[in-house]
Parts: structure tokens; C-alpha cells; sequence
């Protein structure tokens, strides 16, 4: 992840010497009063679980790998520096379980597969415009679609399913970019998203050793995201 913070730097720092500098051209002076604009965005996502133990254990590895992101954008104007925004997109991502209490190395680790469609509705807040440069903080609420959950699978973690709730709850928060180019904006952003709800769905054994000392499991993670308007 840390890669990711410095080619978004880097990426601010390039674009700012070659296009942002002292006294640029304005690009696209007027675009930015539009009352309602579209666009889209692509990028990557980095997911993890947090958990929350009924009794004190070993905790459980989350081994998490990067994913990617795809959406639409629409955006409202509401007044100079605050925007209404939704954000409607399909996330893919992988998070690897391993228990490290399980003795059997076959019911040690569980693969959870999920591709979410998000459905964010966000506030943005952007500063002042400097030249071609226009930063800004994003932040509000989504509900996210498991389309990989298993919620309602007869088949559970004995039959080596982990299943997780269809629907989640989550809050947003980031910030970003505007860069005003010739024809378009570039916004890269960064954004973490925390989920609000338990999401796992317990096994039908009570006692199951890989449900029953999970007291709550919530989804968290960081959207890097590049969009284009």
C-alpha cells in the first residue's frame, strides 16, 4: 500500500511541475459551474476484516491481495465548494483466512472471494481553486451488494464454505485531487471505507471452530481510485 501513497505523490508532484507550475493556462475555467457532470473511474482497492473475539485467542491472519475497482460517477453541484455525489461501482477483491488454533492444516485456512457492487452517496468538500489545482475531502455512506457471499448456501465452513452476509453497511472518507487538463479533469483520490454491520454468517454447529468465538466481523479498507470527468 505504501507503493500506492508514493505513486500518488509522485503522480501530483510530476503533473504539478509540468502543467500546474507558476502562472499556468486555466484549463476548463467554466466546467466546474456545471450543475449536474458525469464521468467514470478505475482503480484499485486493498480489503481487510477486522474481528472481534467472544473470548481471549490467537487472531486470525488476514492475507489480503489487491484488487480493482470500476464505476460511473455522477455529481451534483450544490454550491461552490460542496458537490452531492454518487458513485455506483463493481469491486473485486480476495481476503485469505488462516486460524492459526486449527490443528488440521486442511480446515486451517478459508479463501473469501467477494465482488461487491457499491453504491456510495457522498459529500464533497473542495477548497479554493489554485490555477489548475483543486483539492478536496470526500466522505459519507454506502451499501454494498456481496455478489459471492454465500448467505444463503445450505453449505457451510464444514463443507469448506465461509459465508458472509449479502448486504453491508459502510462509511467513507478520503480525499483527492482535482487536476483541471486541457479536455478533461483528472481526480485521484484515496478513500477508506469502514462497514458498520457484522457480516459473517455463522456456521449451523453452535460450537464451530470457525465461527463461534467470532463475537463481530466488519469489513475495512483503502480505495485508490483515478477518476476522469
Amino acid at each position: 500500500m505504501k507503493k500506492f501513497f508514493v505513486l500518488f505523490f509522485a503522480l501530483f508532484c510530476f503533473t504539478s511541475q509540468a502543467q500546474f507550475g507558476k502562472d499556468p493556462i486555466i484549463n476548463l475555467e467554466n466546467f466546474q459551474k456545471k450543475r449536474v457532470h458525469f464521468g467514470f473511474f478505475l482503480g484499485f482497492n486493498f480489503y481487510d476484516f477486522k474481528f472481534d473475539y467472544k473470548t481471549v485467542t490467537n487472531d486470525l491472519i488476514v492475507t489480503n491481495t489487491t484488487g480493482f475497482n470500476v464505476g460511473i460517477i455522477g455529481n451534483l453541484r450544490l454550491h461552490e465548494h460542496i458537490d452531492l455525489r454518487f458513485e455506483p461501482g463493481l469491486y473485486y477483491t480476495e481476503r485469505n483466512l488462516t486460524y492459526p488454533d486449527i490443528a488440521d492444516l486442511s480446515d486451517r485456512f478459508r479463501e473469501v472471494k467477494s465482488t461487491y457492487i457499491n453504491f456510495p452517496l457522498l459529500v464533497k468538500f473542495s477548497s479554493k481553486r489554485f490555477g489548475n489545482v483543486k483539492p478536496y475531502l470526500i466522505g459519507g455512506v454506502s451499501r454494498s451488494l456481496n455478489l459471492s457471499g454465500f448467505e444463503n448456501s445450505p453449505d457451510d465452513n464444514l463443507n469448506g464454505v465461509f459465508r458472509t452476509t449479502k448486504w453491508t453497511t459502510n462509511y467513507e472518507m478520503g480525499f483527492g485531487i482535482d487536476l483541471f487538463l486541457e479536455y478533461f479533469i483528472f481526480s485521484p483520490s484515496v478513500r477508506g471505507v469502514f462497514s458498520i454491520n457484522d457480516e459473517l454468517v455463522r456456521d449451523v454447529d453452535p460450537n464451530s471452530q470457525w465461527t463461534s468465538n467470532i463475537d463481530n466481523m466488519r469489513t475495512r479498507g483503502v480505495f485508490l481510485n483515478f477518476a476522469f470527468h
